[in-house]
This record gives structure tokens, C-alpha cells and sequence, in this order.
């Protein structure tokens, strides 16, 4: 990633909005903000290092590598005018590389409070500073290179969990496949890893997680640490989805004290879909995931902060309301918004979960399509995702099937997708048909289906099924503490009966406002919630306007 013929090669063609040069006018303005420093040749910054300054080059050169071992590699070289810095610049995570003068000069050191307070009062400079530090992720991300090395094998669901973890997270890794590195057992050799340890995730060339799970990745990379989890919030939104990443860009932008906390990654459903072509403002489409980054990147230009988490429990006996995570850590925060959304249905067939991440899976995003060009598919599901899915892997797939329980899609599907598929040659629509069982040994080799009219089975050699039918809540982990209705999703508003607010002790004078559950301060928005649309703007209008209810209950 470079516009130095030294560095790594760029994939885009417009390398002067990767690495712009500011103009003296910017430079002054810059300046305001931090402070002149000379500079001779040293190290600036270090892989690793937390709470990294932003350097704008006024004289002088700086490298940024990858360093591994002895052995350093060039992403770049600023020099005067340009500036350094990506995406971990706005969440104040560590650096992933090293920065280095190799030329005496002057530099504009800015901490990061101060670098993010010029990219939300100067509008010119913020827009110049944010295209830059997405662009360069983006970069970073294609090109593999970051502070991560995933040792995995194709036979290992969690390799491939890991992988969707990384990508959905937005962090760049360089992968190495145990059945295609020739070069593997050296590496391996080196730190003391056995094949029975693998996946291996490898952060900075030092630190080495054998068979690691969500969270022990999250703290290796330091998502978490310059997160405050003690102080008083004025918001806690719980799930990164459309509805919460639109609730953490208008409550953070309107003032308040945010924090998201997510147990996987941002995006939720949302960011399994290959692409969204009804969104408003993209008539192309835009995939769920690069819809989720960019609403991730810009609830944190805003001041949000996201703690990726595992475990949750909201402790409601009193205020403020208390959201525990599975360290035990305890987040005070005077109102809370869920947003948890839903997950797909698990098939009932006794030895699903053994093909899960091994033929089975919840989305349909590139990585997901790589693993199944050429061959037959099958998509469960007549919604809006499975139609997305179909299409999207029939650009790849010799033929997808889809299977659905219904007579057809038109009560469940928007008609631009069911035109999409009845122009597909290579999409075939399987009616009142139901997957009956799953075989194979390591990864599913084959599928029976069955027709509920005819009561027809069919076996085909299918490998891979997409699974997109049916939305279960993610309410379990609030044991009992709000109500529900029959199905598990959250009851708010007009919902919450006069009747039963009376004999539940509501303890304010006022009706609960529109999203507001059974707890007064307490927000449901998007999927989570009972009798809401199941349409991705929908989730990012509740999300917003549930900020409007939260500021009327910080005022009472």
C-alpha cells in the first residue's frame, strides 16, 4: 500500500485519495490543533503501541512497516504534507504498524482527543482525513497485511468463524491454509505449534492463541483497552446492528456519552447479506457488510465507543440500570437501547450443528462464495435474504437451489427479487420442500430433501447450504427482566397494556413512549422488537428516533 515504488502495490487507481497532501492553509489550520516537533531519525510509533499520536509531515520522511521478526516490510512513505494514521486512528486502538523518520524535519503532533475534535469541527480536513483512513483499510484489508497471522485449515469450522470475525470486524490478517502452504511447517516450528492447537491466530509476531474464541482475540488486539467500563454512561446500546449503529451515530452526534457493546460483530443480520439493493441512497446495492463499516466508522467519528464483548446480563432492580459483560465488569448507564435483532432458525436435524461452518452457514458474503464456485447450492428461505443470497451465489454456483416450506414467494419477498430470480436460469425454486437430513464425514458431503405434498426424496451431492428462513429474538440473556411476548420478542409502547403497567407498578406518571419496554429508560429498536418491520431501513429509522425518546428521559 504505497505511493512509493517500495511499497506495497495499491489496488485502486486513485492513490491521491489514499495518500492526499494537504495544503499549506490545512497545514496551518492542522497545527492549531497540536503542536510543531522536530524529529530526527527515530521511531515514532511501535506495533502495538496504544493511544498513537497523528503526525502530519511538514518536512522530513516517515516510514510505516510491518515489522516481523528481523524482517520489515514497507506499506508507505509520507512526506511533506501527508499524514499518517488509518481507521484505528478513530477507535483508539493499537497501532499496527511501525512508524518510523528516516529524515530529519518537523512534524504536527496531535493526540487523538484533539485529531478527533478537528475531524468534527473542520469539515474540509474531516473529509479529507476520513476518506484517507477508511481507503487505507480497505487497502490494508484486500492486500492481508496487518498485525495478524491466522494459521487455519478448510477442514476447521472455526478457522472459517475466525476468518468471518476478522472480516465483519474490519481488521486486516494474512492467512496461511495448512493443505496449501509448502512453507507452513516452518512457522509452525518456530512457535511451538502442534496440528491438534489449530486455528492458530498470531498477533505481532509474538503472542500465540491456540484454537482462540471471539473475546481472546478481541483482547489480543485491544478492542477493548482504552474503553472506561466503569463510568456512568448516558446511553448503553446493546447489538451493532443497523438499529444500534444508527442509535450510536444520532445519540453520539446529539452530545451523548455512548457506548455499543456487540458479542460478535458489527453488522448484525444485516451484514450477512451479499448485497441490499432497496436501501435508500444506493440504487446499485450495497453489501450488509460494507453497509455496517460504514455506519461503524462513523458512530465512532462521532465519539461512540464500541466494546466488543462476550456475555451479557442487564441488571434492572434499580438506577441507573446496570449492563454486566462475562468478566464481570458492571456499566452504570442512566438508559439503555436494545438492540440484539434476530437470528436465523436452526434446521431441526439432529447433526446440524456438527456441519456448521462446515457446509452449513447464516450468510452469504464473499467469503462465504469462495468456498463453493463452482458447485450446487442450496438456500433455504423464501425472505428478502434468501433472494439476495440466491443471486448473489448464482454468480458464482453452477445452479441454486432454493427451498421453501411455502406455494411460493410473493408473500414474503419484494417482487424486484422474485423478477431477479425468475430471470436466473441457474436459480431453481423448489415449493413446499423441507431439508429432512445431512450427511457426511469432516464437511457435508450430501442433502436430502423432501416435498411435503408429495412426500417425494430427493439426494443430491450438495456441500454447501445457506440457511436464511425464519427470525428467532435475541432475548434469552434478559431472564425475564422485560417483557415479551408469546414468540420471545420484546413488547414497547401501545404494546404494554394499561392493565398490565398497572400491575407491574410503572413507576412514572407518563405512558411509555413509542420503543420504550416494561422498564422506564429502557429502548427496544429493529428486529429485537415486537410488531417491528423487518426491513433494514426500518431498523435504522427506530434506532433514530428512539434517541429523540431517550434525550425526553435524561431531562425528567
Amino acid at each position: 500500500m504505497s505511493n512509493n515504488p517500495r511499497g506495497l502495490p495499491l489496488t485502486r487507481a486513485h492513490i491521491e485519495r489514499i495518500f492526499p497532501k494537504l495544503t499549506d492553509e490545512q497545514l496551518s489550520r492542522m497545527q492549531e490543533r497540536g503542536h510543531l516537533r522536530s524529529v530526527k531519525l527515530e521511531v515514532l510509533v511501535e506495533q502495538g503501541d496504544s493511544n498513537v499520536p497523528f503526525f502530519v509531515v511538514v518536512s522530513g520522511e516517515i516510514e510505516i512497516l510491518r515489522p516481523s521478526g528481523d524482517i520489515e516490510t514497507l506499506i508507505t512513505v509520507h512526506g511533506p504534507g501527508q499524514f499518517t494514521g488509518e481507521i484505528n486512528m478513530l477507535s483508539g486502538r493499537r497501532a499496527l504498524f511501525r512508524a518510523r523518520a528516516t529524515k530529519p524535519g518537523n512534524v504536527i503532533e496531535m493526540d487523538r482527543q484533539n485529531m478527533m475534535a478537528l475531524l468534527q469541527s473542520d469539515a474540509e480536513i474531516g473529509d479529507i482525513l476520513m476518506r484517507a483512513f477508511i481507503l487505507r483499510r480497505v487497502e490494508l484489508v484486500a492486500a492481508g497485511v496487518g498485525d495478524v497471522v491466522l494459521i487455519g485449515s478448510s477442514n476447521s469450522a472455526r478457522t472459517f468463524q475466525i476468518k468471518e470475525f476478522l472480516m465483519r470486524n474490519g481488521h486486516p490478517y494474512n492467512y496461511i491454509d495448512l493443505e496449501n502452504d509448502s512453507e507452513v511447517q516452518h512457522l509452525l516450528d518456530n512457535f511451538h505449534i502442534l496440528a491438534n492447537d489449530i486455528p492458530v491466530l498470531i498477533c505481532q509476531g509474538k503472542f500465540v492463541l491456540r484454537n482462540p474464541n471471539n473475546q481472546q482475540i478481541a483482547n489480543c488486539l485491544g478492542f477493548n483497552e482504552l474503553i472506561n467500563q466503569t463510568a456512568l454512561r448516558d446511553l448503553v446500546i446493546i447489538g451493532a446492528g443497523p438499529s444500534g449503529l444508527a442509535a450510536a451515530v444520532y445519540g453520539a452526534s446529539e452530545g451523548l456519552d455512548v457506548l455499543v457493546m456487540e458479542t460478535s460483530s458489527p453488522g448484525g443480520q444485516a451484514g450477512s447479506s451479499s448485497r441490499i439493493e432497496n436501501y435508500l441512497g444506493f440504487p446499485t446495492g450495497i453489501s450488509g457488510q460494507d453497509l455496517a463499516s460504514r455506519a461503524y466508522t462513523q458512530a465512532q467519528k462521532f465519539g461512540a465507543e464500541i466494546l466488543i464483548t462476550k456475555g451479557l446480563r442487564l441488571s434492572c432492580g434499580g438506577k441507573p440500570y446496570i449492563v454486566e459483560n462475562e468478566d464481570g465488569s458492571k456499566i452504570p448507564t442512566r438508559t439503555v437501547i436494545i438492540a440484539t435483532g434476530a437470528e436465523y432458525r436452526r434446521l431441526r436435524l439432529k447433526n446440524l450443528q456438527r456441519f456448521e461452518g462446515m457446509g452449513v452457514y447464516y450468510g452469504a458474503t464473499f467469503l462465504e462464495s469462495q468456498l463453493c464456485k463452482g458447485d450446487e447450492v442450496i438456500v433455504v428461505g423464501g425472505g428478502n435474504s434468501a433472494g439476495q443470497a440466491a443471486v448473489f451465489l448464482a454468480e458464482s454456483a453452477k445452479c441454486v437451489h432454493m427451498l421453501i416450506r411455502s406455494a411460493g414467494l410473493a408473500e414474503s419477498m419484494s417482487r424486484y427479487l422474485i423478477r431477479r430470480i425468475e430471470d436466473t436460469p441457474k436459480i431453481i425454486l423448489h415449493t413446499h420442500t423441507e431439508i429432512i437430513t445431512l450427511e457426511g464425514d469432516i464437511h457435508l458431503e450430501s442433502v436430502q430433501w423432501q416435498n411435503s405434498i408429495t412426500k417425494e426424496i430427493e439426494e443430491h451431492k450438495i456441500s454447501n447450504v445457506f440457511v436464511m428462513a425464519g427470525a428467532a429474538p435475541n432475548t434469552s440473556w434478559l431472564d425475564g427482566c422485560i417483557a415479551l411476548d408469546s414468540k420471545g420478542f420484546i413488547k414497547t409502547g401501545a404494546d404494554l397494556s394499561p392493565e398490565y403497567l398497572s400491575n407491574i407498578g410503572w413507576p412514572v406518571a407518563r405512558q411509555p413512549y413509542s420503543f420504550e419496554t416494561s422498564l422506564p429508560g429502557i429502548f427496544a429498536v429493529g428486529d429485537v422488537r415486537a410488531g417491528s418491520i423487518k426491513r433494514v431501513a426500518s431498523a435504522v429509522g427506530e434506532g433514530s428516533v428512539a434517541i429523540s425518546f431517550i434525550h425526553k428521559v435524561l431531562q425528567e
